[in-house]
């Protein structure tokens, strides 16, 4: 979820509202890798394979300009997915 400030729409000029959406989007994708990443602990091959299918999706997903930035959310998260 991105957070824009009463009366803007997202698109600011200001490099410290830039940091912050930067910020808050690279955390929303290693969120959402780990949660894909959680399912492999579930006994269940459905969810296994759910899993896999989310993952390989979402790391497709992620704009190659915030690959660095979603590795070290991952890494602070513990999983094991990194992105290349």
């Amino acid at each position: 979820m991105v957070i824009h400030p009463p009366g803007t729409d997202g698109e600011s000029n200001d490099p410290l509202m830039q940091r912050l959406h930067r910020w808050q989007t690279a955390r929303s994708w290693a969120r959402l890798i780990r949660e894909a990443e959680s399912l492999w602990h579930v006994d269940v091959r459905v969810l296994h394979r759910l899993a896999a299918q989310e993952l390989v999706q979402l790391v497709q997903e992620v704009p190659p300009r915030l690959r660095r930035r979603v590795n070290l959310w991952l890494q602070r998260f513990g999983v094991l997915t990194r992105l290349h």
